[in-house]
């Protein structure tokens, strides 16, 4: 299975993360919007410099309320300053905000040169203890949810009304729980073929 992580806020979880992931030596893959690349270059580049990166947009915007140029402006300006920060493209991976898309903002992302990269579980540990969860919610619905190939998704920031970062919290226990479900961890390209 792989871990994903969407990093379109502040990158108050990145240092625990990534140092859960070294330690345990778990490859992950990393999806930034333009602004998170600009406002935290130096967390954009240590997600960089341990694995993939991903294109999630420039600001996080709702893709289908938007016409055609605006999503591909939204695209192509979050890849430039992806690669500015971190001088990495994010080629050819994509992830839709909110996971929201349709035909249309699918064929322009695709026409880009992207492809769209969804997910099996969301650990809902970016709603916070304001919204119900904790480091054990987002543990036992990732281990609830794991199957063969599944690609996880968890976010690198706090929630913006508790501070809390659930899902570097909960990583160490999520990696030893899939381990002990007799899971490995794999790239989004391993993954994918």
């Amino acid at each position: 299975m792989a871990l994903t992580f969407d990093a379109g806020a502040s990158a108050d979880g990145v240092a625990p993360i990534l140092r859960t992931l070294k330690q345990l030596d778990v490859p992950a893959s990393f999806f930034l919007t333009g602004d998170f690349a600009q406002e935290h270059p130096d967390g954009a580049s240590h997600l960089a410099a341990y694995g993939r990166v991903g294109n999630h947009t420039s600001d996080h915007p709702h893709l289908t309320t938007l016409t055609t140029a605006q999503v591909r402006g939204q695209v192509t300006r979050a890849r430039t300053t992806i690669r500015g920060a971190t001088g990495e493209d994010p080629k050819p991976f994509f992830r839709f905000p909110f996971g929201e898309h349709d035909a249309r903002t699918l064929g322009v992302v695709n026409d880009l040169g992207y492809a769209a990269i969804g997910w099996t579980v969301d650990s809902l540990g970016w709603k916070g203890t304001s919204g119900g969860q904790s480091a054990d919610s987002v543990v036992a619905r990732v281990l609830r949810a794991a199957v063969p190939g599944e690609i996880v998704l968890m976010h690198v920031g706090a929630n913006p009304d508790d501070g809390t970062t659930l899902d570097a919290d909960a990583l160490p226990d999520v990696i030893a729980g899939l381990r002990g479900q007799g899971y490995g961890f794999v790239t989004l390209d391993a993954l994918l073929g």
